[in-house]
């Protein structure tokens, strides 16, 4: 790779992809130290690749997550074609995520088979999904150079936050920056079928306040009802629910503030995960195989019974066990573990 090259990168529309795709722009700053990284994604994401130093520059997507948008494809790839990018790494696998690389003229468009890409695509790249087994393999891939088939030992995510923007963001919700919080994450956007009941988080959180253990509860304005579920069933000041109050930038500031964050298989995992926070991350219908939390600092629940991994929205078979039957019990012990493991009474209900 020659030096100082300059990469469009068109980016993926979830949070926990976004996340993730960092491997990549590590790598491809690894190969070439001078590239100049510009991803174009929703306009949600700025937070989270503000946080990536890899980025010189988040170009805001115009359309919405399932919109065609033809000629809004066409009009922002004209817009740039002055910026004269020397390749163009399409992450999703859809003709139209390649459109706006099109007519910007990049010469070199790299991207995995997808939605009949020829022509759109000038570097299509074999998807092999036994050996890109991870969604951040499939985005490490991306960054090799053309016949060079190794994947490299992944990078892990990793988004800046400065003791100075943790204590501002504390401040701003009027935290204690010396208690002991533990974050929640009770959402997942795909669907039910990778949500923990939400009793079961409320449990945990009574249990965890009794011995002096704050909760802070996160997610998107609709995940407020699972929330004020939870904070209802605590009945005290140690719980508190943030969903829909936060932007995504201090999402990572409140998590890379806590001990350990409780969650779904969801993108603010991954977010947890990129800060350094414990992760106990608890897996129904999908699998931490495919989308691990890319931390060492982990502990992972997924019971792999017999019809799991689903990848279903909704429990296909109406049972639910492989969410039901992670314990409380075992989730909260995992937690004062996190936490040191000096929490006595805690543990039972």
């Amino acid at each position: 790779m020659s030096a100082g090259r300059k990469i469009l990168i068109v980016g993926p529309s979830w949070v926990g992809d976004m996340v993730m795709a960092q491997s990549l722009y590590k790598r491809l700053r690894r190969q070439d130290p001078d590239a100049e990284l510009h991803v174009l994604a929703p306009g949600w994401s700025r937070p989270v690749l503000e946080r990536m130093p890899e980025i010189s520059r988040t170009i805001e997507q115009p359309l919405g997550h399932g919109e065609f948008g033809f000629f809004a494809r066409r009009r922002l790839g004209r817009a740039l074609r002055a910026e004269k990018y020397s390749q163009a790494i399409v992450l999703p696998r859809s003709f139209k995520s390649a459109l706006v690389p099109l007519f910007a003229a990049i010469p070199l468009r790299t991207g995995f088979r997808g939605e009949m890409r020829y022509g759109v695509l000038n570097d299509i790249r074999a998807f092999d999904e036994a050996r890109l087994n991870q969604t951040v393999k499939r985005f490490v891939a991306l960054g090799a150079r053309p016949g060079d088939s190794e994947i490299p030992e992944i990078d892990p995510p990793r988004l800046e936050t400065t003791p100075e923007q943790r204590l501002g963001t504390l401040e701003r919700f009027q935290l204690d920056a010396t208690e002991d919080g533990v974050a929640f994450m009770p959402g997942a956007e795909y669907g039910p079928a990778k949500r923990w009941p939400i009793g079961y988080f409320a449990d945990l959180a009574v249990r965890l306040n009794r011995v002096g253990i704050a909760v802070r509860i996160l997610g998107s304005g609709k995940e407020r009802k699972f929330g004020n579920t939870i904070a209802k069933a605590t009945e005290g000041s140690l719980t508190r629910n943030f969903c829909g109050e936060t932007s995504l930038a201090e999402v990572a500031d409140l998590l890379s503030a806590s001990k350990a964050a409780v969650t779904n298989d969801s993108g603010l995992m991954h977010m947890a995960a990129a800060v350094g926070t414990q992760v106990i991350a608890l897996y129904g219908s999908s699998s931490p195989g495919f989308t691990p939390p890319l931390t060492e600092t982990k502990r992972v629940f997924y019971l792999d019974i017999e019809c799991s991994p689903c990848f279903q929205r909704e429990c296909p078979l109406n049972h639910f066990r492989c969410m039901r039957e992670i314990s409380v019990d075992s989730v909260c012990s995992a937690v004062v573990t996190a936490l040191g493991g000096t929490r006595a009474g805690a543990t039972h209900g």
